[in-house]
């Protein structure tokens, strides 16, 4: 008896040293890796190529060690880099624009996009999924997010690009982001719009059907983009071409891979979805062409997105491109 506790105890301290020796060449590995904050609005499947960067190591390939910080909102995310609480920003580029407008003399440049288009799912009755058209929306209520958000001043631009006004809809402003879900289940307004996972919820719990994808309905724009204050950039230039060549090769990855390996791939980012739930959703955003193939940003859709916040009377005019943009890392 005292020879098989003797045998299981040598077997733990060889287990514990093995284990001590993957831990300690591991933490040797990663020594050399610079440390890179970024400050994500929210954690989200929409942003997929992102966490395969992450997940399958390919910014640890180029030397930079990933730590992500969740700061809901584009203007709370744009000042945690202005007050170097992070390096980088990961947003809407409008945050961006509102910086530059109010003077800030090291302003925030984008220098690589990810999203080319809204992520969010108009949500409404079952009986139109199969026939729905946005002029479906004439005289019914629609939970469209606050005042100032650019979820909002999205649906409001795809109206335009419709030809309805928006004195035609009941546009429903009172409800916050994280609290659309459960208004629209509870009776209020006819349709929603919502990003995933809440808009498969919604589905799943019987409230009501995805009728159409709202980027496609309102064309490409940088979405959500990435960004760090014009002296971070100047000083760290390799940092921001690594950064780029880390996330180019996860969009090319993305674009060739099955949406089933995909949700495998990134599960670690969120270990509280189901797989088969995971795939689904990256299914609807890939199929909804929500990302860009490369980091470059489009100056076209770029301006685009400055016509929708000039259109909801959020800027007064366009401001210069090569202001706030910089190209020549992610080519």
């Amino acid at each position: 008896m005292k020879k098989i506790i003797l045998f299981i105890v040598v077997l733990l301290l060889l287990f514990l040293g093995i284990i001590g020796v993957v831990q300690h060449y591991k933490a040797k590995e990663e020594k050399g890796l610079t440390k890179i904050s970024v400050a994500e609005v929210t954690h989200s499947l929409f942003y997929t190529p992102w966490y395969v960067a992450i997940e399958k190591g390919y910014f640890k390939d180029e030397g930079l060690d990933i730590e992500l910080v969740l700061t809901p909102g584009a203007d709370k995310t744009a000042a945690a880099v202005l007050s170097n609480d992070v390096n980088i920003g990961f947003s809407g580029p409008e945050a961006t624009i509102y910086v530059y407008n109010n003077g800030e003399k090291d302003y925030l440049i984008t220098f690589a996009a990810l999203t080319k288009r809204d992520g969010q799912f108009l949500i409404g009755d079952c009986k139109l999924k199969n026939n729905f058209n946005i002029s479906d929306l004439k005289g019914k209520t629609v939970l469209a997010g606050r005042s100032g958000g650019m979820p909002l001043m999205i649906f409001n631009y795809a109206l335009k690009e419709a030809g309805i006004k928006e004195s035609e809809v009941n546009i429903d402003k009172s409800v916050e982001f994280a609290a659309l879900s459960g208004a629209f289940i509870g009776g209020q307004g006819d349709f929603v719009n919502l990003f995933e996972p809440n808009a498969s919820k919604i589905e799943k719990e019987g409230y009501g059907c995805v009728l159409s994808s709202l980027g496609l309905l309102t064309g490409e724009v940088p979405y959500t983009a990435f960004y760090a204050r014009k002296s971070y950039i100047e000083d760290n230039e390799g940092i921001i071409k690594s950064f780029n060549k880390a996330l180019n090769r996860a969009l090319k990855y993305v674009k060739k891979t099955d949406t089933k390996t995909l949700a495998e791939d990134i599960k670690n980012q969120f270990p509280d979805t189901d797989s088969n739930e995971l795939d689904n959703i990256i299914k609807r955003y890939k199929e909804a062409d929500s990302w860009w193939e490369t980091t470059y940003v489009n100056k076209k859709s770029y301006d685009r997105l400055q016509d929708i916040m000039i259109y909801n009377k959020s800027l007064d005019k366009i401001v210069s491109f090569e202001e706030l943009v910089i190209n020549k890392y992610n080519e």
